[in-house]
C-alpha cells in the first residue's frame, strides 16, 4: 500500500524537482491544470515519471441544480486521459446557478431528491472518464431544515447506487461535529466497509461562527484520532495530507505525511470490492431544490437576501452565511491576484480587496475553473470611478492579462533562427511565419512596459514619468513569460505577420514613413524570445 501523500503545491516545485524527496503520492487540484500548458503543465508532467499521481477536483459541482458544465468535465476528462492519475475524486457540494459559476463548496439539501440528481451526476461522470469517482464529505457551515438523512447515509447510498466509492475527509468529520453537533465516529460506523478509497487529514481555524476549514495549520490531535478510528474500519487506504493555506517548509509537510505513515502501519490492507461504476440513471433537477439554492445564491451576493433564506437553515445559520459570503470574495481576490500582482502592488491591498468585491459583483465568474475570471478587468477599470486618479490602471490591466494569457498558451516550441539560413533572399521576402499563441502586442499611451518591469523582482526603477506611449510585446519562449518594449517598425511588421503578410510585406509595412533599423538585430531578437512558432 502506498505511503501517505501530499498536495503539490508552487512553493514546493523546486524542491520537489531538484531533491525528489520521498513521498508515497501527490495530489492535484484538478482546476489547477486544465490549460495542459506552461510552466505547472511542465512540472507536472515531469513529477508524474516519480510519483503515483492522484487527481482532487473543486469544479464540478456534482448537487448543483442548474450551471452543471458539461465544458468542464470534457476538461477534466482530457486531463485525466494525459496524466492517468490512479484516484480521481470531487466533492459532494453544490457551486453554479443558472447564470454565474460560485467557485466554491456550498452545503446540498440532504434529501432524496438531491440523492437522485447526485447519483446521475456521478453516474455521468463516471461514464464519461470510465473509471471508478471518490466523492469527499465536505466541511459546511449550515445545515437545512429539509434534511432527511445525514452527510454519511446519503454518501452510503451514493455508493450502493453508482458503484462510486468515498474521499472521506476525517478533520471535515470533526469540523461538522462541533459546528452542527454532528458524530464523528457514528458517521464513520454509517460508511460500509470497503467503501472508502482514500482519506484526507488537514487543519482547521477556529473562528467566532464556526470551524473552518482553512488547510492552513497541522492536523489537530482531535483529527488524528478519527484518523484512526476510520483506520480501523476501512484499512490503510491510500491518506493525503493538505495544507493550502500558510503553506509551510516541505520538511513541515512531510513531517505530517511521516505521523500519517507510523499510524497507518498498525492498520491492515483494505479490502476494496471491485465493483464496476453503474450507468448513470437520468433524472432532472426538482424545482424545490433549485429554489434553495437560488435564495442561497441571492443571499451571498447580498445578504439583505438572508431574510428570504433563513427559514430553509437549522438554527444559526443564517449567521454563518458571512463565512460563504467571504469564501466568495477571497476567491475572487485570489483569481485576481493571480493574473495581476503588479495592480495590486499600484493600488495597495485595500483597494485590491474592494476592487475584487465590485469586478466579482459586476462580473460574476462564468466557468468552474477561475483562470479566466478577471479577462474584463480592464474594460471594467475604464469605467471604475475609485481608480480614476490612477488613469494607466486599465492599460496596465490589458498588460497583466496577456502576461497571464501567455502563462497559459499551449507549449508549441518556439522557432529558431536556423530556419533562415535555408532560405534565399527571395524566399524570405515571400515567406510568412506564424506568431506563438503565447505572443501578444498591446499599444498604450502609458508607460506600461517600464512600469510593468519595475515591480518585478530585480527590476529596474520606477520611471520618473509614466504618460510616455510605449507598444509592449509580450512573449514566452520556454516557461519564463518576457515583456519587452518595442519601436514603431517592429510594431507595425509584427502586427503586418500577424495578420497574414509576407515578410517583405510586412516590412514595407513597417519601414513606411520609418527609418529603417539593423534587420539582422531585430530578426535575431524576435527568434530569441520565441516569437515564431516552430
Amino acid at each position: 500500500m502506498l505511503a501517505a501523500g501530499v498536495g503539490l503545491r508552487t512553493p514546493h516545485y523546486r524542491a520537489f524537482l531538484e531533491e525528489g524527496p520521498q513521498v508515497g503520492f501527490l495530489e492535484v487540484h484538478s482546476e489547477n491544470y486544465l490549460a495542459r500548458a506552461g510552466w505547472d503543465w511542465h512540472v507536472l508532467g515531469t513529477l508524474r515519471r516519480d510519483y503515483p499521481l492522484s487527481l482532487h477536483g473543486v469544479g464540478l459541482g456534482l448537487g448543483s441544480t442548474h450551471g452543471f458544465s458539461t465544458s468542464h468535465l470534457a476538461r477534466v476528462r482530457a486531463l485525466v486521459d494525459a496524466v492517468d492519475p490512479f484516484i480521481v475524486s470531487e466533492h459532494l457540494s453544490w457551486g453554479a446557478l443558472a447564470d454565474r459559476q460560485l467557485n466554491d463548496l456550498l452545503p446540498i439539501t440532504l434529501d432524496e431528491s438531491m440523492l437522485d440528481l447526485v447519483c446521475e451526476r456521478v453516474g455521468r461522470v463516471q461514464d464519461l472518464l470510465q473509471r471508478r469517482l471518490l466523492v469527499e464529505n465536505v466541511s459546511t457551515y449550515v445545515r437545512f431544515r429539509a434534511d432527511t438523512m445525514s452527510e454519511a447515509e446519503f454518501l452510503a447510498q451514493l455508493v450502493r447506487r453508482t458503484g462510486c466509492a468515498i474521499l472521506l475527509d476525517v478533520n471535515n468529520l470533526y469540523v461538522n461535529q462541533h459546528n452542527h453537533g454532528e458524530d464523528a465516529l457514528a458517521a464513520i460506523a454509517a460508511l460500509p466497509v470497503g467503501s472508502v478509497g482514500e482519506i484526507h487529514l488537514a487543519g482547521h481555524l477556529e473562528t467566532p461562527l464556526a470551524l473552518v476549514d482553512h488547510h492552513g495549520a497541522a492536523v489537530a490531535e482531535p483529527v488524528w484520532d478519527l484518523y484512526r478510528a476510520a483506520l480501523r474500519r476501512f484499512g490503510r487506504v491510500p491518506t493525503l495530507v493538505e495544507w493550502d493555506a500558510d503553506v509551510p517548509s516541505l520538511d513541515a509537510l512531510l513531517a505530517e505525511a511521516a505521523r500519517a505513515d507510523v499510524i497507518a502501519a498498525g492498520f491492515p490492507e483494505p479490502h476494496i470490492p471491485s465493483t464496476p461504476p453503474v450507468p448513470a440513471a437520468s433524472t432532472q433537477p426538482g424545482e424545490a431544490q433549485a429554489a434553495v439554492q437560488q435564495r442561497f445564491g441571492a443571499a451571498l451576493f447580498d445578504r439583505g437576501h438572508d431574510g428570504a433564506l433563513a427559514p430553509l437553515l437549522r438554527e444559526g445559520g443564517a449567521a454563518r452565511m458571512a463565512l460563504y459570503r467571504g469564501n466568495l470574495q477571497a476567491g475572487w481576490e485570489r483569481a485576481l491576484l493571480d493574473a495581476y500582482p503588479v495592480i495590486r502592488q499600484l493600488v495597495g491591498e485595500e483597494f485590491f480587496a474592494g476592487l475584487a468585491r465590485a469586478y466579482g459583483t459586476a462580473f460574476p465568474s462564468q466557468d468552474p475553473d477561475l483562470a479566466g475570471f478577471g479577462a474584463r478587468l480592464a474594460r471594467f477599470l475604464d469605467g471604475f470611478a475609485p481608480a480614476a486618479p490612477t488613469p494607466y490602471l486599465p492599460d496596465m490591466a490589458r498588460l497583466e492579462w496577456a502576461v497571464h494569457a501567455a502563462c497559459l498558451a499551449p507549449d508549441l516550441a518556439p522557432a529558431g533562427i536556423g530556419l533562415l539560413t535555408a532560405l534565399t533572399p527571395q524566399e524570405l521576402d515571400a515567406a510568412t511565419f506564424m506568431l506563438h499563441p503565447a505572443v501578444a502586442l498591446l499599444r498604450s499611451r502609458w508607460s506600461t512596459v517600464v512600469l510593468w518591469q519595475a515591480h518585478q523582482p530585480g527590476g529596474p526603477a520606477l520611471p520618473g514619468h509614466v504618460d510616455r506611449p510605449c507598444t509592449a510585446l509580450v512573449t514566452r519562449a520556454r516557461w519564463q513569460v518576457e515583456v519587452v518594449e518595442i519601436d514603431t517598425v517592429e510594431a507595425k511588421m509584427l502586427a503586418g505577420l500577424a495578420a497574414g503578410a509576407s515578410f517583405g510585406e510586412a516590412l514595407d509595412a513597417g519601414l513606411e514613413g520609418e527609418v529603417a533599423p539593423d534587420i539582422g538585430a531585430m530578426l535575431q531578437r524576435w527568434f530569441r524570445l520565441g516569437v515564431f512558432a516552430a
